[in-house]
């Protein structure tokens, strides 16, 4: 039984060109956001993948990276899913400010634990751990049973709604998820194992697969 799990963080967006923190702020794609999204479809089309429901979140950055995916592949027909639970994680006051402002006003230390670190949120926003405290509930009662029952799923989120995701599938520890970096539109691609564990992972990347 093939048990399908891609992941894929949003293509570029205006406040990630601007380098703004976003949170669950709703910006656009940039132009190369949209290019980065189709060429994720296009590569997965190239390598055979298919798909047989996609999960995405509630904000359109991650909702048009989906349907770019989906249409590249042929496959704007399928059942698509939006739900908060896979929102990125809220920045709370740091949301609309420039990174390296951020920086200037707090210092280095402190702006790249709120940014980093797994447990410290930011003022008036979430932590990796806040965040994971709703994806991975999310994941575990609606995701999975769709790719254990045999089904393709893609779920097109954000940087650190699947990082929490990532940190659980790949094993990292609160510590080395700090290090964890998820590119825009470059597709993770999990082979799920009967106990839900992972089998097989690739980076997929145009030309380049990387197995993990």
């Amino acid at each position: 039984m093939e048990r399908l799990l891609v992941l894929a963080r949003h293509g570029q967006s205006d406040w990630n060109l601007k380098k703004l923190f976003t949170g669950w702020r709703d910006p656009e794609l940039t132009d190369l956001g949209v290019e980065e999204a189709r060429n994720a479809g296009r590569w997965l089309k190239e390598q055979g993948y298919g798909f047989d429901v996609a999960f995405t979140s509630n904000l359109k950055r991650a909702q048009r990276t989906c349907a770019l995916i989906l249409e590249e592949m042929g496959r704007s027909d399928i059942e698509t899913i939006r739900n908060e639970a896979l929102n990125e994680r809220d920045y709370g006051d740091l949301s609309g400010l420039n990174k390296d402002d951020a920086r200037e006003r707090w210092g280095d230390a402190q702006v790249h634990q709120w940014r980093r670190s797994y447990d410290v949120p930011p003022p008036g926003g979430e932590s990796l751990k806040d965040t994971a405290a709703r994806v991975l509930p999310y994941y575990i009662q609606f995701i999975l049973p769709r790719v254990m029952a045999g089904e393709r799923v893609l779920v097109a989120a954000h940087g650190n709604s699947l990082r929490a995701l990532v940190m659980v599938l790949d094993g990292m520890t609160t510590k080395t998820i700090a290090s964890l970096e998820i590119a825009t539109g470059i597709p993770l691609v999990y082979g799920l194992k009967a106990d839900t564990t992972v089998e097989s992972k690739t980076v997929l990347e145009h030309d380049i697969d990387h197995k993990a």
